[in-house]
């Protein structure tokens, strides 16, 4: 799967990724190919680029395997919105609502867990806390169900992903979609949200209030004591929260923001592993990008040995793909394309994964469609 800028798309190409409004309706399905019109619609909302499956218009790649059904992804969006506006207007939450979506979610994440987190969705840039919220809960429950706990837990869990962030509720819209860095005071507003959160849920008559509480006070806080709102560390904070913690800030780099374009997995797993000492569970850090593609297939990399298409992706040895090199050194496509196993080859044989503007010129000088070599996966 290949991303790729706006300008770049061709009709016929076919999407890797579904583009979902803020209420969890599909604007564009994945495996669906593109036209013109549905290209001008991309353009119109503002999304930087798009995932697909290849840079052939004729080609007939569908793309991997969610784990999360359509339909159970737009229908948990559905519900989450519902819940956040009810509160809004009138004060009131009951939790019991999401308890099917988090059942639902948490099936799918169990019966598809063969399935390596491959690709996160894409969401209209205006608003996000919605289906963020989701993805946030099926990351946890991924998460959690390798943490050996039991299924009530697990419920509470990813109850506890979905409403993570129910306390922005009390940030103005304008300060949740400012393109701008934040002034110190706009600073100061979104950090109470956990501490909102955290006192909306806490006053709740349901058994699990008292963990949806904890996990929505904390998931801001750091292992050692430099987050917020508390500034607790180690194992002050519940696992739980570490776990949400986690996936929220794995979401958030890897979704488009009104500040900032997605980053690239293998980009956020560089700033969750590397550029933030002290701020993760390092042990469910591990685990987490054991079970998450840093380099999902179709990546393009240029390696050691040449330019390469990521084939396939193991769990436990995510960083480390399978791959088939097409193009030596000097851009020239080769005559015979040979598949490589890089957890065989030396620690440094990744130079660096080809950003957008550089994947297009590199492929129309080879006159290569690289996805080509995914087909006998």
């Amino acid at each position: 799967m290949i991303n790729l800028l706006l300008k770049d798309l061709r009709p016929g190409m076919v999407t890797a990724q579904s583009i979902c409004n803020q209420n969890g309706d599909v604007v564009l399905k994945r495996g669906e190919p593109l036209t013109d019109a549905n290209i001008d619609k991309l353009v119109e909302i503002g999304l930087p680029d798009i995932c697909v499956t290849s840079v052939n218009t004729g080609a007939s790649i569908m793309p991997p395997s969610d784990i999360l059904a359509e339909k159970t992804r737009a229908d948990a969006i559905h519900k989450v919105y519902g819940t956040f506006r009810a509160l809004e207007e009138t004060g009131e939450l009951d939790p019991a609502v999401l308890t099917p979506t988090a059942e639902a979610i948490l099936t799918e994440a169990l019966d598809n867990r063969e399935n390596l987190v491959q690709l996160t969705d894409i969401r209209m840039h205006d608003d996000y806390t919605f289906a963020h919220s989701v993805n946030v809960a099926l990351l946890s429950a991924i998460l959690g169900s390798l943490c050996d706990l039991t299924g009530a837990e697990l419920i509470t869990l990813v109850m506890g992903g979905l409403l993570h962030d129910i306390g922005k509720l009390i940030i103005p819209n304008e300060i949740l979609t400012k393109p701008e860095q934040l002034s110190r005071r706009e600073l100061y507003i979104v950090q109470m949200h956990p501490d909102a959160g955290r006192v909306k849920l806490g006053t709740l008559s349901a058994p699990s209030a008292p963990m949806l509480a904890t996990i929505a006070g904390q998931h801001h806080e750091h292992m050692d004591g430099r987050g917020y709102p508390d500034h607790i560390s180690g194992d002050q904070i519940h696992r739980f929260s570490r776990i949400v913690a986690i996936a929220d800030v794995y979401d958030a780099l890897t979704s488009n923001r009104v500040y900032k374009p997605a980053y690239r997995p293998h980009i956020a797993y560089k700033i969750m592993t590397k550029c933030s000492p002290g701020h993760f569970d390092e042990r469910l850090l591990k685990l987490f990008f054991d079970n998450v593609a840093v380099y999902p297939v179709g990546t393009v990399l240029k390696t050691s040995m040449g330019y390469a298409i990521v084939k396939k992706v193991e769990f436990g040895r995510t960083l480390t793909p399978t791959v088939c090199v097409f193009g030596d050194l000097a851009g020239e496509r080769l005559d015979h394309p040979f598949d490589v196993d890089l957890s065989k080859c030396a620690p440094d044989v990744i130079i660096n994964a080809l950003e957008e503007l550089e994947l297009m010129p590199l492929l129309f000088r080879m006159r290569v469609d690289p996805t080509q070599y995914l087909k006998d996966n």
